[in-house]
């Protein structure tokens, strides 16, 4: 490999990465003892890099000239993947291979929990693994008319900026959805409504692929055609959002009117949902996730529990196949709705399932009294946004003085936010005295820095 050294490199030296962080950026420590994160560069390699931040204890610098690669680097398989501005940001760990990012997430989560929770686990487990590409079934897009090109550009932004990547196919998305993008832009291109559809969300069912329009305007008659049309040739689902996400529905008149559903990996269940509802982004991970979850909880036909945070009832439908009674809990009305009625649907289909309850609550303003208004349960599941479950815990753990209070045995946390995690891990151990039996990564982004993760605590 060459030996050249950028002109605007200020490194005499020979950098030797020894870790990473989770932005996906190798770490080295320079001859004066500073901290470089280099980006583009991994963990045991030899590299120049070029800096383009400066701070007194820290600089951000970009792979210049590798001279010793990692045994764990790899070919990106996407073109669009690099350090270039105009470069897809959607990835960020397309040069690493899978156990290599594995095994940095791994590190970087037990990390955490260390570190800002003062928490050891006594046991860690096994990741949960799927497909590294073709995995996304929930996605952004966006859409952006560039007159300077001439066309309209479909797909996510560039590195660090807010214009479009100039992509025809995303190795991550699922195949159907990556294999459209090109027809999407040409389609865009002959709307009269081209710059006021800044943005496309997709979501991936069973059976159905839809697509949010996010139209800013009220959509000519001749669009609405380009969208019946192109819905019936590629066979997908087209929903208008003229608002906010509780704005958007369905365009009528069209080919494709197949109920959006994913199916759960216990006795047949499905849950019904709508394009803008969360639900999990990896549909490979998400029944080895709830399997995992039943076998870790270790439910019996007497037990009750608590899905905190639970959706369209993602968690509580698996539960509900195991336990004697069922409650899920959620802040978001729209959401409790439609999983009552998935929960009811789902009976009418001849499915046997404990006995269920959903209600709605904000959880961020959960306090010690509210928390003793609900039931006892045996098992908790904590499946939180990125906020975590902070008041939640900080409420169990007030209620360790509170004589008669029965406290779940088992308490399983799934986290997409490390940070969080180990926060609120730190309090369930050391305030409400539970133990941290096992940790295990769920890897729901591959070729990302994204960590998602379960937890499993018992009482002492």
């Amino acid at each position: 490999m060459s030996t050249k050294i950028s002109q605007t490199n200020p490194y005499p030296e020979l950098l030797h990465p020894h870790t990473m962080d989770l932005e996906g950026r190798a770490i080295a420590l320079n001859s004066l003892g500073k901290v470089v994160f280099i980006e583009g560069a991994i963990h045991q390699e030899a590299v120049y890099a070029q800096t383009y931040k400066k701070k007194n204890s820290w600089e951000l610098a970009k792979l210049d000239t590798l001279m010793k690669p990692s045994y764990q680097r790899v070919e990106p398989r996407c073109s669009y993947f690099g350090l270039q501005r105009e470069s897809c940001g959607g990835c960020t760990m397309q040069h690493l291979s899978a156990l290599g990012q594995l095994a940095i997430k791994q590190r970087s989560l037990e990390d955490c929990l260390q570190r800002l929770g003062k928490v050891v686990p006594e046991q860690i487990l096994p990741a949960i693994e799927g497909p590294v590409f073709a995995y996304r079934a929930r996605a952004r897009l966006s859409v952006r008319f560039v007159p300077a090109k001439s066309k309209v550009l479909v797909g996510f932004h560039e590195r660090k900026s807010s214009y479009v990547a100039d992509m025809q196919y995303c190795h991550i998305l699922h195949p159907k959805v990556a294999s459209l993008l090109p027809y999407l832009q040409e389609m865009f291109g002959n709307f009269e409504a081209k710059s006021s559809c800044p943005q496309i969300e997709v979501a991936c069912g069973s059976e159905t692929v839809a697509l949010v329009l996010r139209n800013l305007e009220p959509l000519h008659a001749k669009d609405l055609d380009h969208l019946r049309k192109f819905g019936s040739i590629h066979q997908i689902q087209w929903w208008l959002q003229p608002k906010g996400p509780d704005s958007i529905y369905l365009l009528p008149d069209q080919a494709v009117n197949t109920q959006l559903y994913f199916e759960l990996p216990f006795k047949g269940l499905r849950i019904y949902f709508k394009p803008t509802d969360f639900i999990q982004i990896n549909p490979f991970i998400n029944p080895l996730m709830l399997k995992t979850a039943i076998s870790q909880l270790k439910p019996s036909p007497s037990d009750r529990a608590i899905d905190w945070f639970c959706g369209l009832g993602n968690f509580t439908l698996a539960l509900a196949t195991q336990c004697q009674y069922v409650l899920g809990v959620e802040g978001n009305t729209p959401l409790v709705s439609r999983a009552k009625e998935n929960y009811v649907l789902n009976q009418k289909l001849g499915h046997r399932l404990a006995e269920v309850d959903y209600q709605t609550d904000n959880l961020f303003t959960m306090d010690r009294e509210k928390l003793q208004n609900y039931p006892a349960a045996d098992m908790w599941i904590l499946d939180p946004p990125r906020e975590g479950a902070l008041a939640l815990v900080k409420s169990l753990s007030e209620l360790r003085t509170q004589a008669g209070y029965v406290f779940p045995k088992r308490i399983l946390y799934v986290s997409c936010d490390p940070a969080t995690l180990a926060r609120d891990a730190g309090i369930l151990v050391h305030l409400a005295h539970y133990r941290c039996k096992t940790v295990r990564i769920l890897d729901m982004f591959p070729q990302t820095s994204h960590i998602e993760s379960m937890v499993l605590f018992e009482s002492n």
